[in-house]
């Protein structure tokens, strides 16, 4: 039988409390719930925090439903391939255009929750209000300038996408690139609103000594 204490899972075999084998890193998958945010959070900060991490749920919950076409298109192509022999020129495009966007889309929320991979073997041992020093200078020197150099230069590199019509070159069926190249600026733009949430709850964690 296991249970969750503290933060650990534990076995309990023979009336005694073993330690058992991990299977959810709270550091890693959601470490921050989704709860009422504390009463002592400044209101401006709680309201901020709760109207960006509401849009980035939204956004995910949207974007989540790019795995239909792409399944739907896998599976087509899986079909008439093995069933007909008539392999489609698009599927194949359509499906890493797709996947593609989905990814970058997906971005902001996945920060949200708590889900991008990040080397935490010394951070997790660390007390809430290190950690929140930690996030909060890593954000403001690290993250911060490197999505707004993203943003800058992805948004170019889309808009010239549409401007010129430019088509995907290693394909025969030759799509436009514009629609999947959009997506990166796009996604920049909501990581960048989701790491001012994310740095809010860093500066409340540094200074509370806790995480929201």
């Amino acid at each position: 039988m296991f249970l969750r204490g503290g933060g650990m899972a534990v076995e309990k075999q023979n009336g005694e409390n073993k330690p058992a084998i991990e299977l959810v890193d709270e550091l890693i998958a959601e470490r921050r719930g989704e709860g009422a945010l504390p009463d002592d959070m400044p209101r401006w900060m709680a309201r901020a925090i709760h109207l960006i991490d509401s849009f980035s749920r939204r956004a995910g919950a949207a974007v989540c439903w790019l795995t239909l076409p792409i399944f739907l298109t896998m599976v087509y192509e899986i079909f008439v391939r093995y069933a007909f022999t008539a392999p489609t020129l698009w599927a194949y495009d359509i499906s890493r255009m797709l996947y593609g966007a989905m990814f970058m889309l997906g971005a902001g929320y996945a920060l949200m929750r708590g889900v991008h991979i990040r080397a935490d073997f010394l951070y997790r041992n660390f007390s809430p209000r290190a950690q929140g020093v930690v996030d909060s200078a890593l954000y403001l020197c690290l993250f911060f300038p490197a999505m707004i150099i993203f943003l800058f230069f992805s948004s170019e590199y889309a808009f010239d996408a549409w401007r010129r019509g430019e088509r995907l070159d290693d394909s025969a069926w030759r799509p436009l690139v514009a629609p999947a190249r959009t997506a990166m600026p796009l996604g920049a733009a909501l990581l960048v609103l989701q790491g001012i949430s994310e740095t809010l709850k860093s500066f409340y964690a540094a200074w509370r000594g806790r995480w929201p």
